[in-house]
């Protein structure tokens, strides 16, 4: 479907997260490629474009010098499946955690515990698997790239149970390297990594905005509505209507590239935070804002098929998800996704610059962030902004009065949080 990924494309992608509808991620223990194309096939009756699929670390990779041919090659028969279909291909390494579960292999836990941010040995195995994968697919032209794993930076600091301490120094060397054999596996294509919100909120969390708006070929958002926005703001809120949105031009004022493309690659709409009879209302409002944003490169929807009940211990949220049931029949808030993308391409207008920035005034190395959270000063400020109609972008302070910065990012009123609270009344 797509020649080259980083071309302006005429309309942003549109997407899902790909979870298989019998089994969860757990398919690879038992990979039926009939099962995998009928899934596809109702992904692909949707509308969407692109797929972006998990292999399962442990199982791809058992031991550190062992990586299974075998599942590698059903890797590549469900990409190939996908392209048939007409969609193209993210697929994430080092999986690594999902839905509440963290996948490890057994050679860095336990008995065998080493950093897996910093250990030399698990370095070069996890560049050797990320590297084997990139060039597994790198032929094929609906393969986008390799996102090295999801949330991977999960793993570096708190809340997690039992995290691999490093510096912002180490996550970024970390990132350097795994990207580069991303790039030695297949050359040219679009590699990335993804954060959880942590990176945007988290005081001290190790993993930094820099590092998700400066490393890899694009800016990618994890947008949860569950992390705050709607315990304390409430389902009808601005901010969660908003919160996709906002991630997205929070990332832009670290972006060296006035122009990075920002790719919303997971957000969904989870129970009860959002009802279940609001969820199309949701997928339209969070969609249209994201839509907004100037330099989206797509948004991938978590995810295509609900998690079956059978299966236990999720929390209760993650079984509701999909955009489809596990009967492969659509959702809501499928038939709205559906809905949207097709017009989009159909009356595709790209959106103007938003010209009043707001300026978050943190350093460039930040620690503290909290600023930024629900909650937060800056980011009720952000809210306040648009409840009184303004589009608002958001820059550094230190960067607030660079003519060349602003100017390239269409910027020609720049505000600061007390200027947004002081003129309230006269707004």
């Amino acid at each position: 479907m797509t020649a080259d990924p980083q071309a302006p494309a005429a309309a942003p992608r549109f997407g899902v997260n790909y979870t298989p509808s019998a089994g969860w991620f757990h398919h690879w223990l038992d990979f039926d490629l009939d099962a995998v194309r009928a899934d596809l096939d109702s992904i692909a009756a949707l509308g969407l474009d692109h797929v972006r699929v998990f292999p399962l670390w442990p199982l791809f990779q058992p031991n550190r010098t062992l990586i299974r041919p075998r599942a590698v090659e059903q890797l590549v028969a469900l990409a190939d499946a996908a392209g048939e279909r007409g969609l193209d291909v993210n697929v994430d390494g080092l999986q690594g955690h999902l839905s509440s579960f963290d996948f490890q292999p057994s050679w860095i836990t336990s008995w065998h515990r080493r950093n897996m941010f910093t250990d030399p040995d698990v370095l070069a195995g996890e560049a050797e698997y990320l590297r084997t994968l990139a060039a597994a697919l790198a032929d094929r032209p609906h393969f986008i790239g390799l996102t090295l794993g999801n949330e991977t930076n999960q793993f570096s600091g708190d809340p997690h149970p039992d995290p691999d301490r490093i510096t912002p120094a180490q996550a970024a060397a970390w990132l350097d390297r795994m990207l580069e054999a991303c790039e030695q596996g297949a050359p040219g294509k679009f590699h990335l990594h993804c954060s959880y919100d942590a990176a945007w909120y988290l005081d001290d969390h190790p993993f930094t905005p820099a590092h998700s708006a400066r490393q890899g070929a694009a800016t990618t958002i994890h947008s949860w509505v569950f992390n705050g926005t709607q315990q304390r703001y409430g389902s009808d809120s601005t901010a969660v209507a908003h919160h996709a949105e906002y991630l997205i031009e929070l990332s832009k004022a670290w972006a060296v590239d006035p122009h990075r493309p920002v790719w919303l690659q997971e957000v969904g709409a989870p129970q009860p935070h959002i009802p279940a009879d609001r969820a199309a209302e949701f997928t339209r409002a969070t969609v249209a804002h994201a839509l907004d944003c100037p330099d989206l490169w797509g948004i991938t929807w978590w995810c295509s098929h609900d998690v079956d009940r059978a299966l236990a211990d999720f929390p209760e949220l993650e079984y509701s998800l999909g955009l489809l049931t596990t009967g492969r029949e659509p959702k809501p808030a499928g038939l709205e996704l559906a809905k949207i993308a097709g017009q989009t391409r159909a009356h595709w207008t790209p959106p103007a610059p938003r010209t009043t920035a707001l300026a978050v005034d943190l350093p460039e190395a930040v620690t503290a962030r909290a600023v930024c959270a629900p909650g937060g000063s800056f980011y009720e400020a952000y809210m306040r902004l648009l409840e009184v109609g303004v589009r608002p972008a958001v820059v550094l302070e230190g960067l607030a009065e660079d003519k060349n910065h602003l100017t390239a990012r269409g910027i020609t009123e720049v505000l600061t949080v007390e200027d947004v609270w002081s003129n309230r009344d006269a707004r």
